[in-house]
């Protein structure tokens, strides 16, 4: 399913940053973010870190490797870690269970919705929908930019872009892939992951800056 269109109505404006968190003394690089209901999780390669989303102080962290994009089920956190995903216990770092991530390209985002794993292929401008307990690839979105977070929102699919130091938010047609909205960054601010509170703000990864920003969702009519 390819977005090779924009969408006749497609809005375009800039993105809303209204907090800037970090560079933390102990994270060089900000991949994959998720947000558990309480805590936003930033995977920093070698570790998943807890920061309270209010004020960005550092909780508490778990020896995971995580080097590309985080989620969480409601339960479980789920972080792409090479050629694996794991599915991690958030109380004790334990990985419960193991299934192959997407081979033959750079997986970046991913977010969990309807059951399902949708994870970022960056340079190969893609989203999968993967199968959280075999790994398997169900369907296939595609985009003109390359894709880095992934995030569900009140039924909307969104995805970060960054490219020719570039990067915006896009908000996509889940079955067709068309851009229907775009909220562009500052330039020199990129997107690495990306995940929504389900209550108006997106959570950003900066990569590595080591930053962690706020985006305000533009309010519906």
């Amino acid at each position: 399913m390819k977005s090779d269109m924009k969408s006749d109505n497609m809005k375009t404006e800039a993105a809303n940053i209204t907090h800037e968190f970090g560079p933390f003394s102990d994270i060089d690089c900000v991949h994959g973010v998720t947000h558990d209901g309480r805590c936003v999780w930033v995977a920093t390669g070698d570790s998943l870190v807890a920061l309270d989303p209010e004020s960005g102080k550092p909780l508490r962290s778990l020896d995971v490797t995580a080097n590309a994009g985080t989620a969480f089920d409601g339960q479980y956190l789920f972080q792409i870690a090479g050629d694996r995903i794991y599915k991690v216990d958030p109380s004790n770092a334990e990985v419960i269970a193991t299934i192959p991530a997407p081979t033959d390209g750079c997986n970046s985002g991913m977010a969990w919705a309807e059951g399902s794993l949708w994870v970022g292929r960056y340079k190969d401008r893609k989203i999968h929908q993967v199968d959280p307990e075999t790994g398997e690839i169900l369907r296939t979105i595609e985009s003109d930019r390359f894709v880095t977070g992934v995030t569900w929102c009140n039924g909307e699919l969104w995805h970060g872009t960054w490219e020719d130091n570039e990067s915006d938010l896009r908000r996509i047609d889940p079955q067709t892939g068309q851009v229907q909205e775009r909220l562009e960054m500052p330039s020199g601010k990129g997107i690495s992951g990306l995940e929504s509170d389900g209550n108006g703000q997106f959570f950003c990864g900066g990569g590595d800056s080591g930053m962690l920003r706020v985006v305000r969702r533009p309010e519906r009519g």
